[in-house]
Parts: structure tokens; C-alpha cells; sequence
């Protein structure tokens, strides 16, 4: 479970610059591991959300979804095309 902070003890991060980007120095609780090398950002409102980018789909395939059984049942089968090559 994630530490509850007051807002005196709030963690927070140091904002730099490394030529034309942007860099977050977070603190040590809020590090990705090292095996983390790329991460999805997007926004939610005023904040930035940093979530790692999977290097497979282990983990997706591990939920175990399934299409419908009348996945694509009514489709449209076109006319196979005759193709010079």
C-alpha cells in the first residue's frame, strides 16, 4: 500500500533541463526499477502519469481476455480477387 504524506511531508521531484528536454529526479520510493528503461506518459488533468512500457505481451496475454463467441460472426465475405503478379 502506498505511504500517506501530509502535505508538509509530500515527497517531490526536482525539475531540470538536459538540452531541449525535460527531466524529473524522483525520489528514491517513486523509481522505476532499473530493468525499466522506457515508460507511457499521459495526462490527467494537471498531472503527468509515467507508467512502464511492457517489453512483451506476458502480461496481457496472462489476463486471459477472450473475444465473444460472436466475434466478427456477421462479417461481410468478399469476393475472392483475381491478381496478376
Amino acid at each position: 500500500m502506498a505511504e500517506q504524506h501530509t502535505p508538509k511531508q509530500r515527497p517531490t521531484a526536482r525539475i531540470g533541463w538536459n538540452n531541449r528536454s525535460q527531466t524529473v529526479t524522483m525520489p528514491l520510493e517513486f523509481r522505476f526499477p532499473e530493468s525499466v528503461r522506457e515508460v507511457f506518459i499521459r495526462r490527467e488533468g494537471e498531472s503527468v502519469v509515467l507508467t512502464p512500457r511492457p517489453t512483451d505481451w506476458s502480461g496481457f496475454f496472462a489476463l486471459g481476455l477472450t473475444a465473444s463467441a460472436d466475434f466478427m460472426a456477421e462479417t461481410e465475405r468478399l469476393p475472392v480477387q483475381e491478381r496478376r503478379f
